[in-house]
């Protein structure tokens, strides 16, 4: 199961899948593999970075992006590695100085042999050439697997069958990476004949999300949980192309019993609780931006360097268009599951996050992460859905069931955060004001009913305000609360 979080400070939501539409996708496979073999025997004739990018910046390029692709990468140490589509060894170098083993797949003899003369030197390393699509590896014999501009020279049933097969090849726990050029071609060489799929992030995100293996030995079915999507930054600052994405997945089993019988937590994130249609309906409650309680009203500007996760592809996506839309260059966002997702120690001044932990679980856990990624003096601010002491009512046992919150009181949760090691905890009940926000917000829908009818509808205008009145029975009872939650590192 993954989760939500929203990170402030260096230190701040919808997108419809289509099937991938590729020219070749209706040639048979053999015509397919040959116009890729044409494709790179031409792009391949001396084995240089610039060939193999597909730019003439590729040296310039390179220096930015490589520290900034592997700076994302897990743990290497002891790792066995599969590194596909690796070309003349831009990355397998680096790699090799990291993990146990390298097993360095290209479908080109010239790029092969180039990784071979310049990294063969390692004991740690194998070279192979062969099509990923006729590619043959025992399951469960990798711990990682990188590929970079790979799976964008496969049709949309080669991609599938790759992704299954990847999955296999992990050992539980694995790891995948993939980079990609979505929407369009980002290299400048000149192309008479492009065979490339260039596929929307949403289209690989829900083949990724999508793809399970069974495993009878281990009595158990495998699939891919996110731990973050994100946008090459280098590409961004150098070539003003934000469509250079990237994934890293983790291979971990599938359970019968997943929310609402969607494989995976952010299935039901961005298909039930915050569709598209969602999330607008909230923003009209909560005002422009905002999908969370008070809004405007109980928000502040600071003028920092934002990067905002959140496991909802909508809600990034969203988010990602508007702050294009206002220049917000310090701003950044990526889809990102904060009980997965690794910085390095003392990589944030704050961290912030607004009514969305409730999703998880193991809170001492996260809490423990947040600390780790803050600087001495770093703070938290934390608000948050909290419960009433126990006994509930029936009704308020059927929402958190229906929701899948995992809820505490105020005092437990200030508890947690002392736990994993913050100083000056102030753990705030504010229920009152909480009460006083959502009354002023029924007031702001009752306004502009007509306004949010048109731009809705009349069953979106009433499933809001019938929840805000359910919200309020529930505060009013004592069930539900909410939390202010203050902390520093010392």
């Amino acid at each position: 199961m993954g989760f939500t979080i929203k990170l402030l400070l260096r230190t701040h939501a919808v997108s419809v899948i289509i099937l991938g539409y590729c020219a070749y996708n209706w040639e048979c496979p053999s015509t397919i593999r040959r116009n890729m073999t044409e494709f790179w025997k031409e792009h391949s004739r001396d084995a240089t970075v610039e060939e193999m990018m597909l730019d003439s910046c590729a040296q310039e390029l390179t220096q930015q992006e490589l520290p900034e692709v592997l700076s994302m990468l897990p743990s290497l140490k002891g790792c066995k590695v599969l590194e596909l589509g690796a070309g003349i060894g831009r990355y397998t170098r680096h790699l090799l100085t990291r993990a146990s083993h390298v097993t360095a797949v290209d479908f080109m003899e010239s790029f092969v042999e180039k990784n071979r003369q310049d990294n063969g030197h390692h004991s740690n390393a194998t070279f192979i050439q062969a099509d990923v699509t006729k590619l043959d590896v025992p399951q469960n014999s990798f711990d990682f697997i990188f590929s970079n501009w790979l799976l964008m020279y496969l049709s949309d049933e080669e991609l599938k069958s790759c992704l299954e097969k990847m999955l296999s090849w992990l050992r539980p726990g694995g790891f995948l990476f993939f980079r990609e050029s979505c929407n369009h071609r980002s290299g400048d060489s000149k192309r008479d004949f492009n065979p490339t799929c260039y596929r929307t992030e949403a289209q690989y995100s829900q083949v990724a999300s999508s793809t399970q293996v069974e495993e009878p030995k281990m009595g158990q079915t495998f699939g891919f949980d996110t731990v973050f999507k994100k946008k090459i930054q280098t590409y961004v600052e150098m070539k003003n192309n934000p469509n250079q994405i990237c994934w890293l997945l983790e291979k971990v089993p599938r359970s019968s019993n997943t929310q609402n019988e969607f494989s995976t937590f952010q299935q039901f994130l961005d298909n039930q609780q915050y569709t598209r249609r969602g999330i607008l309906r909230y923003e009209m409650m909560f005002g422009a931006g905002y999908v969370s309680t008070g809004g405007p009203s109980t928000t502040k500007t600071f003028g920092v360097e934002v990067l905002g996760l959140d496991l909802s592809d909508n809600m990034v996506d969203i988010a990602t268009k508007r702050a294009t839309d206002e220049n917000l260059s310090s701003v950044q966002f990526e889809v990102a599951d904060a009980t997965k997702r690794t910085f390095p120690e003392g990589s944030f001044d704050v961290i912030y996050s607004r009514d969305t932990i409730l999703h998880i679980d193991d809170k001492l856990a996260l809490f423990k992460r947040f600390h780790s990624w803050l600087k001495p003096g770093g703070q938290l601010l934390i608000t948050d859905y909290c419960c009433g002491e126990k006994p509930w009512t029936s009704a308020f046992e059927a929402y958190i069931k229906q929701r899948g919150y995992i809820l505490y009181t105020p005092t437990e949760y200030g508890k947690f955060i002392q736990e994993a090691g913050f100083c000056s905890v102030q753990a705030d009940d504010r229920t009152d004001q909480f009460i006083q926000v959502l009354k002023t917000e029924l007031q702001r829908a009752e306004a502009i009913k007509d306004e949010f009818i048109e731009e809705l509808s009349e069953e979106d205008y009433f499933t809001v305000v019938n929840g805000w009145k359910e919200k309020l029975e529930r505060s009013n009872t004592g069930d539900q609360r909410w939390g202010l939650f203050h902390a520093i590192k010392g």
